[in-house]
């Protein structure tokens, strides 16, 4: 949807409407954007991107976490990774693969080689899994 999109004109070489309204553009009259949440305007680059909304984050909804890869490391086991979509992923969790239907424990979760007490939407994570090969 164009009217939830600011369009704004800028020159990063100048840093011309970057931080602040620029004199060289007495055209532009400032950008408006419509959505659901509410209006926002402004005239310069950075308005706009503090009016850029957080992604939701669905926690309430159940695990969906599509697996970018499995690795088996030896004297630790299988480790699926991948980013969670929806939901949290928790260590002691019980989970389901699909479409192999094949119901496991997780051991730990773990987010660039930090252990994790839980994993939410968005995070790119690795977790070890029992019994799985």
């Amino acid at each position: 949807n164009p009217a939830a999109v600011a369009f704004v004109p800028i020159s990063g070489w100048n840093g011309d409407n970057m931080l602040e309204v620029s004199e060289k553009m007495p055209w532009f009259k400032g950008w408006a954007v419509e959505r659901k949440e509410g209006k926002a305007d402004g005239k310069c680059l950075i308005e706009a991107l503090d009016a850029i909304l957080p992604p939701s984050r669905p926690t309430d909804k159940a695990l969906r976490l599509p697996l970018q890869d499995v690795y088996k490391i030896g004297g630790i086991g299988t480790v699926p990774v991948g980013r969670v979509e929806t939901g949290l992923l928790k260590p002691g969790m019980v989970v389901v693969f699909a479409p192999a239907n094949i119901t496991t424990e997780v051991k730990s979760v773990e987010m660039h080689h930090e252990a994790l007490t839980e994993a939410v939407p968005g995070d790119n994570v690795g977790f070890n899994v029992k019994n799985v090969s």
